[in-house]
């Protein structure tokens, strides 16, 4: 028995131990990471702790970690993919029903239009004219008509994408995303004059929100115009965001199906189906936290968390994210994300121009 004892607790040490450099490496990157992010001039620049893990990770992984990678490969992976589906989940503590009855129906209909018609752009543009994999051309426009580089991340397990990919579609989302913080704030004086969007600042905000990339760069974008337009901007973002998981469900349905009448059985079509389970129980963590059984300390303290979780899945990433793959992909992936920012910005303004209208 004693042998046996030793024998399964040497096996749990060589199994969690070879978890540990990895584990650490990606932790300590998210941690500098989110420290960061906590600076002023970084929240100023809608530099948030998930963007710059990914970018810390991408300096560190064409740098030094190739001597690394043999003793932190496994601990880097584990929070790669079991760390995002963790944090993807958690994130619904960040989120209540009573987010879309802040924003009405139009809200709603606004952030749906957005969102599908960004999409289908992404794929249409990247698939018949820039002749992107397809893979590429769906994260690049889930990144760009959802919620950034999460979203990208979330899409990944679905596609079984390689990170190459993702690392393309991530830096695509954040460059633009960036770019939008000092876009937006010179589109609201414009349309002071202009009148193309109602001239109040919670209208702006729902346009904010409806049409740049990330929560962190709504956040810049809305506050650098005011209160007000800062709240409507990041209640419109998190409706958006919570749209993330029926499309993951509608994505991986549409993907089986393709798969399925390329095969020859029930058998191949049953394994063409990668059901997103972490996006069903994120609609379930949602559904949740609505019913306010929490304590505020306790969410915040999950929402903390999350935090980590998800920056080392950003840093892992990174690690795993070689510069010569981004350099092959070429600008074509950049067109495409230049392409859905001038959409978001006039088709996005044409969505909430013509819905306003219909819900007055």
């Amino acid at each position: 028995m004693s042998s046996l004892s030793t024998r399964n607790t040497t096996s749990f040490c060589d199994r969690y131990g070879r978890l540990l450099p990895g584990l650490l490496l990606s932790g300590v990157i998210a941690y500098g990471a989110i420290v960061l992010g906590k600076l002023a001039w970084m929240q100023s620049h809608g530099m948030s702790a998930l963007t710059l893990a990914i970018m810390l990770g991408i300096v560190l992984g064409n740098s030094v970690y190739g001597r690394l990678a043999p003793t932190c490969g496994a601990g880097v992976a584990l929070s790669k993919q079991t760390f995002l589906r963790l944090g993807i989940i958690l994130y619904g503590f960040r989120l209540t029903f009573h987010d879309i009855g802040q924003v009405g129906m139009a809200g709603i209909a606004i952030d749906a239009l957005v969102l599908m018609s960004t999409f289908g752009l992404a794929i249409l543009l990247g698939t018949a004219v820039f002749k992107l994999e397809r893979n590429s051309a769906i994260l690049i426009g889930a990144g760009s008509s959802i919620c950034g580089a999460a979203a990208v991340m979330a899409t990944q397990p679905v596609l079984k994408a390689n990170s190459e990919d993702v690392s393309v579609a991530v830096s695509t989302v954040v460059l633009f995303g960036s770019i939008a913080i000092f876009v937006y704030p010179l589109l609201y004086q414009w349309n002071q004059g202009w009148h193309v969007l109602a001239a109040t600042p919670a209208a702006f905000g729902v346009y904010i929100g409806s049409t740049v990339h990330e929560v962190a760069q709504v956040v810049a974008a809305g506050k650098s115009i005011g209160q007000e337009t800062a709240n409507a901007a990041v209640i419109a973002k998190m409706v958006r965001v919570m749209m993330l998981a029926p499309f993951l469900v509608i994505l991986s349905a549409v993907l089986a199906r393709g798969k399925g009448q390329a095969g020859n059985s029930d058998q191949d079509k049953a394994a063409a189906l990668a059901i997103p389970w972490f996006a069903f129980i994120f609609i379930a963590v949602l559904a949740f936290n609505s019913l306010g059984l929490l304590p505020a300390s306790t969410v915040a303290s999950i929402t903390e968390l999350d935090t980590v979780l998800l920056a080392m899945a950003m840093a892992a990433l990174g690690l795993t994210t070689h510069m010569s793959a981004i350099g092959r992909a070429g600008v074509k992936p950049l067109l495409l994300g230049g392409l859905l920012f001038c959409w978001l910005i006039a088709g996005g303004a044409a969505i909430n121009h013509v819905v306003a209208s219909l819900f007055a």
